[in-house]
């Protein structure tokens, strides 16, 4: 196994102590991974990252607000949840504790902190919407936009199946480590690629990891409401001149993969890529297509920076 330099620590940006991890040379450049709904950064699988890092890249994490060892914003008030699930269905602006919004200056004000001007980002479910609006609001910031089993705010868009709902709606039998952890176990099962099962020992294993890095139910719950209020981002994707490439699975119950096909269509010149039987997480086994297909994407936006400057000197 190749030794990769590794830097962890706790910032405070954006006013929120926010975690992170830098693997790799900082001379290189920057890929920075945004993770999804109560995912801390070791969600993201350890091969993805360190095969970046072979490539050229120094890989930038980071543990999103109220997950990980980022803060848990217990402080904040709580909306009315049946109040507020009557204003959703009547198309009314909702009251949330924080938006994706303040997620996105979050990773920003990260990016200043560590003085990286410019990086190709990596977002997968709300990490993609994260990455999404970064581009969006911030487009002199993103080499590349890789958007990876996410959507684009269209309430119209499929939803998710009926198990993956009843899932969501259940909670652990007790409290109990556990019963948490089966919890947490079956969850990661339904929504899950079915071509790509996870065996038993693996998939414990991976749970394990994510709740010893820290998760909790009401900070799931916060960034779920967050993203319950985003606007759709349809007519601002539309306006992204950064070259992007979309990932999604076929058979991803949570983000049906017509809200993958949305966002490539809607994003001028998007490159789509979908994957047989993959759901909503990162199999081992597409973790190679991954990785060729961030770099591929990633290469081609140096070719072209190159043949611009060529041009230029001419």
């Amino acid at each position: 196994m190749v030794e990769i330099n590794t830097i962890e620590t706790t910032v405070n940006v954006n006013d929120v102590d926010i975690a992170y991890q830098l693997h790799g040379n900082a001379n290189n450049p920057t890929i920075m991974l945004i993770h999804g709904l109560g995912a801390p950064l070791s969600a993201w699988p350890k091969a993805f990252v360190e095969q970046l890092v072979l490539q050229g890249f120094q890989v930038l994490l980071l543990d999103n607000r109220d997950v990980g060892k980022s803060a848990q914003l217990e402080h904040l008030k709580m909306p009315n949840l049946p109040w507020l699930m009557l204003k959703l269905k009547l198309g009314l602006a909702i009251n949330v504790p924080y938006k994706l919004e303040d997620m996105m200056n979050d990773t920003v004000a990260l990016l200043d902190h560590l003085q990286i001007d410019k990086v190709h980002l990596v977002g997968a479910s709300m990490g993609g919407m994260i990455a999404q609006l970064i581009t969006i609001n911030y487009p002199h910031r993103v080499h590349t936009l890789t958007s990876m089993m996410s959507t684009t705010g269209n309430k119209k868009l499929p939803k998710m199946t009926d198990a993956v709902k009843q899932n969501f709606a259940e909670k652990p039998a007790s409290y109990s480590a556990q019963d948490i952890l089966k919890f947490n176990i079956k969850k990661w099962q339904v929504i899950g690629s079915p071509g790509y099962p996870s065996d038993a020992e693996s998939l414990t294993e991976f749970v394990i990891g994510l709740l010893e890095r820290g998760m909790t139910a009401k900070g799931t719950l916060r960034q779920m409401l967050a993203v319950m209020a985003t606007k759709n981002r349809e007519k601002d994707l539309a306006k992204i001149a950064t070259p992007t490439l979309v990932l999604h699975g076929d058979d991803d119950p949570l983000i049906r993969v017509e809200c993958g096909i949305a966002t490539a269509s809607v994003i001028p010149s998007a490159r789509l890529k979908t994957y047989p039987g993959m759901g909503h997480d990162c199999p081992i086994e597409l973790i190679p297509s991954f990785v060729e297909e961030i770099i591929s994407h990633t290469n081609t936006v140096a070719s072209q920076t190159s043949s611009d400057t060529k041009e230029i000197t001419s």
